[in-house]
């Protein structure tokens, strides 16, 4: 390691470097909605709501808190925002759909407690999402011009 190297500049930045801030930005924006669902599924649970229909609430409100940041501050994305919000709610619901039947799996199968259930489920269904939405919704098209 040379102690007198320069300091890195934006050009010396690698498409590796470059896709790991992207996903540490992801991730951080990953948690601000996680901690929204997670809140929101607990306050509404404890308020009488189902906890299937709290998830709903709760999992719709994480996927436009985490679009809008993604696009904005992630990935900086202002073109066809209605396609990517689309893809994006689609992946998103995909993910509600598996958490809703995981939680009926862990609750009702299994016995497991319901806020600790919602918390494993939450880093099971955002490693699919990432997955999905990297290849599909914030996907960049070299054939067009991105901002």
């Amino acid at each position: 390691m040379n102690i007198n190297a320069e300091p890195s500049t934006p050009s010396d930045i690698t498409p590796h470097s470059a896709a790991l801030a992207e996903l540490v930005r992801y991730c951080v924006i990953g948690v601000s909605g996680a901690t929204l669902d997670a809140v929101l599924f607990y306050l509404l649970t404890r308020v009488g709501v189902h906890y299937q229909i709290a998830n709903l609430i709760s999992v719709s409100c994480g996927i436009v808190n985490n679009f809008f940041l993604n696009a904005f501050f992630n990935f900086k994305t202002k073109n066809r925002l209605f396609f990517r919000f689309c893809s994006f709610y689609l992946i998103g619901m995909l993910g509600c759909g598996i958490s809703a039947l995981l939680l009926w799996l862990f609750i009702e199968k299994w016995g497991l407690p319901t806020f600790a259930s919602k918390l494993a489920i939450i880093f099971i269904v955002t490693a699919v999402q990432f997955t999905l939405n990297k290849m599909f919704t914030f996907a960049r098209r070299e054939n067009r011009a991105e901002p």
